[in-house]
């Protein structure tokens, strides 16, 4: 990949994740190129890439401006941290306990999660609201022994935020699932769906830095509230992201 496509990543994910929200300016040229350590001609490349998604534009004499993205809800879904961290900055995000109960595994889990059928699991359902606007149905399974102490007033607020400052895990790399399905009855329910409108599901294994895995989830979305990006980081240069 070239070095202004990175540099376009980088700045796509500032923009998704209001680092640079609607209608600021951008470092000038100088700045960005002084930043990611390259020549003003890479840094233009890269802006052109930008403003040809739609996502800033360049006024005359006055530098580039961000025009998106064009949905609040989009984000982005190499993120970790959670929703919070991907849309926290967007509004007051809140969650609406469904269901939690402590059970043991199926087969599938168990392979998913890598523990055995009688290690006790979390089992979570909850609604994610942003600005009391229905968001996305959150189903989640998590292996007791590994994070303990989840309450019910932990999963009103942020989960990831628990697991790293209270239980001190570091997270590592997520597989995700992205695909189209037919709403179901929680959906029509806690989303708003009607029959017909199609709903977006993530499928995730999500792992700790030692490559344990700590949950495995699907989380539905209404297909009307935003779209979901999936941004590719690169390692073989270094500058901070």
């Amino acid at each position: 990949m070239a070095y202004y496509q990175d540099i376009a990543i980088d700045l796509r994910k500032k923009i998704i994740d209001g680092i640079y929200p609607k209608e600021t300016r951008l470092p000038n040229q100088a700045e960005l190129a002084k930043t990611y350590r390259t020549s003003r001609v890479t840094i233009q490349k890269a802006l052109k890439s930008l403003q040809i998604e739609g996502l800033i534009e360049s006024r005359q004499g006055s530098g580039s401006f961000v025009k998106g993205p064009e949905s609040v809800y989009d984000y982005d879904a190499s993120i970790y941290g959670g929703m919070t961290k991907k849309l926290g900055h967007l509004g007051q995000l809140d969650s609406k306990v469904i269901s939690f109960s402590v059970s043991f595994p199926t087969e599938k889990e168990q392979e998913k999660l890598r523990i055995n059928k009688n290690d006790p699991i979390y089992d979570i359902i909850r609604l994610r609201m942003l600005d009391g606007e229905p968001l996305a149905l959150e189903y989640t399974i998590m292996p007791v022994l590994l994070i303990p102490g989840i309450t019910e007033e932990i999963l009103k607020k942020s989960v990831y935020q628990y697991i790293q400052e209270t239980l001190h895990l570091d997270f590592g790399q997520s597989h995700r699932r992205i695909k189209a399905d037919k709403p179901d009855q929680y959906d029509i329910e806690y989303l708003d769906c009607q029959s017909d409108d199609p709903v977006l599901e993530i499928e995730q294994t999500v792992y700790l830095d030692n490559d344990i895995p700590f949950e495995y989830s699907q989380t539905r979305h209404r297909y009307d509230k935003g779209d979901i990006t999936v941004v590719n980081k690169s390692s073989r240069h270094n500058y901070q992201l």
